[in-house]
């Protein structure tokens, strides 16, 4: 499937869209996605909210902080890129293909729904080779369900998991309540 990337050129940050378009094109073909793909890059916003529109093309619209280097603000990091990427591609291939037609619309997700499934696409992430920090997932992961040993279980069983559908999802993070 085809891959664009705008701006192609960039005025605030120093990112590379073919760069962004080549992590996009591998991530792509890593995780079947069948329809093509638009990215959108808002390069005024150090901010790192992405979002999904699911079409016949797929448009992610990315605030350029998702893929800026943490220690170079304004600088690409293709980690930041790949691991960010992957993580929304694999929400917008659980929407289409994977049992989670029933989710709220990302708008409307609740905290501890969004830490879920983000923990469900870094835990495959990190299986596929792509450098993902599992402390940070798991600490986002007990800010929403707290620090207990019962949300720690969950968390470990929801990061190994594959093949999950939104209902096992819902119960595996009921259970960390």
């Amino acid at each position: 499937m085809t891959v664009t990337v705008s701006p192609a050129t960039f005025r605030f940050v120093n990112f590379d869209s073919a760069v962004v378009a080549h992590i996009a094109q591998e991530l792509v073909d890593t995780l079947a996605i069948d329809r093509p793909l638009h990215i959108e890059i808002d390069e005024t916003t150090p901010l790192a909210r992405m979002r999904a529109d699911i079409a016949d093309t797929i448009t992610i619209h990315v605030e350029s902080g998702a893929f800026e280097d943490s220690r170079r603000p304004r600088d690409q990091s293709e980690a930041a890129t790949a691991a960010n990427l992957g993580r929304i591609l694999l929400r917008v291939r659980d929407r289409l293909h994977g049992g989670f037609g029933e989710a709220p619309a990302d708008a409307d997700l609740q905290l501890r729904q969004m830490a879920a499934w983000e923990t469900y696409c870094a835990g495959r992430l990190a299986r596929l080779g792509l450098a993902v920090n599992q402390q940070r997932w798991r600490y986002n992961f007990r800010n929403r369900f707290g620090f207990t040993d019962a949300t720690d279980a969950a968390f470990e069983q929801i990061w190994a998991a594959d093949g999950l559908t939104w209902g096992e999802l819902e119960a595996i993070s009921s259970a960390a309540q």
